[in-house]
């Protein structure tokens, strides 16, 4: 090859990865900007917050003093819409409830009775779900683990004071919100819906088929029940429409799964020994680095689901699976389940399964509840929330 052909390649090479390196960089940077931002906008809020709770407890001062401040602040910073009387309590609120700013406290005990707060603690070796380091502090012979309060807007913040009282709670929601990306509506549309206790709650047998690290990641990764109400609260009789409608609304769907799910097809054809197999779903965990068979049942369950669904694991990490690839997973959604059936019919299987209900209709009264009133969607705009 000419020398001169060679150095080009390679000069191409070199200045292609220096350039995704600069691009890295920059994205970064924007981030960190962002986050800067909202972390130096709740260090003010919570300043301003505690300073009233200060003028009134020490001074006397009473809560005429919050209508004047607004006044007076909304007359200096015409421009700003974030100091009206509204705003003014809210930040009140937020230097009551999170005394240790810039940090939520929550007793280490209380979460370590937890099993997926414990993943999330990196507990017994377990690497960490949270990619935010959760420091841990000793204070008055009690040790705390100090939750960032910074990885979520002023917007959040004060939507989840009002719904959710524990600490230990509290600091799920701030923890996962960062984690899954969710806007302040999908977070109020999880609390309504349980999320916490959902969380890891399906039935499985991963502790005994995976290794302590890949088992309790695998526990975190799903949950049960499951709300497909996005695709509406038609009558859907068979598996086929089930599917079809999941991947009509497939971003919806991704998203109800969680973080880290990504899509690789829809009645996922295998040839086993000249005989043809559909998987109704497929998917790849990109945390977990290994395939998800998911199987769709329109009935309640019954064992025999568990057996179809072992030979499809099988066949994937057989013919799909590659050496970089960790053992593939199966899991199974169905309407109805006995827990007690699902446990005996998992026990004795090698591949790691789980089942888990579905249901279409949300709980459309809970989710108005959580959510916010129109009226006051259209306050916190003009309060600059």
């Amino acid at each position: 090859m000419d020398n001169s052909i060679s150095g080009k390649i390679i000069f191409q090479q070199d200045y292609l990865q220096w350039r995704t390196e600069i691009v890295s960089l920059i994205e970064q940077s924007k981030l960190q900007a962002v986050l800067n931002v909202n972390k130096e906008m709740l260090a003010l809020y919570w300043k301003i917050g505690s300073d009233i709770l200060e003028k009134q407890e020490q001074l006397g001062w009473g809560a005429q003093i919050v209508e004047q401040l607004a006044t007076d602040l909304s007359q200096t910073f015409p421009d700003d819409r974030g100091f009206s009387a509204r705003n003014l309590r809210n930040m009140k609120r937020f230097a009551q409830e999170y005394p240790d700013f810039p940090f939520l406290q929550v007793p280490l005990a209380e979460m370590q009775k937890d099993e997926i707060l414990q993943v999330a603690l990196g507990e017994n070796n377990v690497t960490p779900i949270w990619q935010v380091p959760l420091a841990k502090i000793e204070k008055g012979g009690e040790q705390f683990v100090r939750v960032p309060l910074a990885q979520i807007t002023w917007y959040h913040h004060i939507s989840l004071i009002s719904k959710v009282k524990s600490i230990k709670e509290r600091a799920f929601y701030i923890m996962e919100t960062a984690h899954q990306g969710w806007s302040r509506d999908v977070m109020l549309q999880n609390i309504s819906l349980d999320y916490y206790h959902t969380k890891g709650k399906e039935v499985n047998n991963f502790e005994s088929t995976l290794p302590p690290v890949h088992s309790d990641f695998a526990r975190y990764a799903f949950k049960d029940p499951y709300c497909f109400g996005f695709v509406g609260t038609i009558s859907l009789k068979n598996e086929l429409e089930i599917e079809k409608k999941l991947t009509e609304h497939v971003i919806e769907f991704l998203m109800e799964m969680g973080r880290g799910f990504a899509f690789v097809g829809r009645q996922y054809h295998l040839t086993v020994d000249g005989d043809d197999y559909y998987i109704d779903l497929l998917m790849y965990h990109l945390q977990m680095h290994r395939y998800v068979v998911v199987e769709l049942k329109a009935v309640e369950f019954i064992p025999e689901f568990v057996s179809k669904l072992n030979f499809y694991v099988s066949a994937v990490d057989e013919y799909v699976k590659t050496p970089q690839d960790n053992p593939t997973i199966g899991f199974l959604l169905c309407p109805t389940k006995s827990d007690e059936k699902v446990r005996f019919s998992l026990r004795g299987f090698t591949q790691p399964m789980g089942v888990a209900e579905y249901e279409f209709e949300q709980l459309i009264e809970e989710v108005q509840k959580a959510l916010p009133e129109i009226e006051n969607v259209q306050l916190d705009e003009k309060d600059g929330v």
